[in-house]
C-alpha cells in the first residue's frame, strides 16, 4: 500500500473521533496527515512527509490555541442576584457616586466608568463590598 493511502486513512479516522470530542486539536492532526499525504503523492520520502505534518500540527495546534483564547473567553460566573437588577437614583452626587433605592432601603453606588451617562433608571453591574456598581440600562 502506498503510504499516501495510509496518511489519508489515518487522517478521516481522526476526523471521525474528532467529531465524538469537538475539541478541534484532532482536526488539527487529520490536516497534518492530509498535508504528509500530499506531500507523499508528489514523491517525497517519508522523512519530509513526517517533517511537513509535524510543521503543520505546530502551527495549527497555536493557531487553535490562539482563537480559543481570544473567542472563547470564559464568562464571568457570580451567585449574586443582585447583578442585572434596575435600581431607581434618588440623587447624584458631585463626584459622581450616586443614593439608590433598591430592596426597601437606599444604598450608595459608582458608575462602572466614567463614560457612562448617568440616567434616573440603572442596572447593577457589579458589587465591591456594600456599595452598587451601575451601568447602563439595556435598550
Amino acid at each position: 500500500m502506498d503510504m499516501q493511502y495510509v496518511w489519508w486513512i489515518a487522517a478521516a479516522i481522526l476526523v471521525g473521533v474528532e467529531m465524538m470530542t469537538g475539541t478541534f486539536y484532532l482536526l488539527i492532526v487529520a490536516l497534518a496527515c492530509l498535508a504528509g499525504g500530499m506531500v507523499a503523492v508528489v514523491g517525497l520520502g517519508s522523512g519530509w512527509q513526517w517533517g511537513v505534518a509535524a510543521v503543520v500540527e505546530v502551527v495549527g495546534t497555536l493557531a487553535v490555541r490562539r482563537w480559543k483564547r481570544h473567542y472563547m473567553a470564559t464568562p464571568k460566573l457570580t451567585n449574586n442576584l443582585d447583578i442585572g437588577q434596575r435600581v431607581s437614583v434618588i440623587e447624584w452626587r458631585a463626584d459622581g457616586s450616586a443614593r439608590v433605592a433598591y430592596r426597601g432601603t437606599y444604598w450608595d453606588a459608582v458608575l462602572d466608568s466614567a463614560s457612562t451617562p448617568k440616567r434616573e433608571q440603572m442596572m447593577i453591574v457589579d458589587m465591591r463590598g456594600a456599595q452598587l456598581v451601575l451601568g447602563p440600562v439595556p435598550a
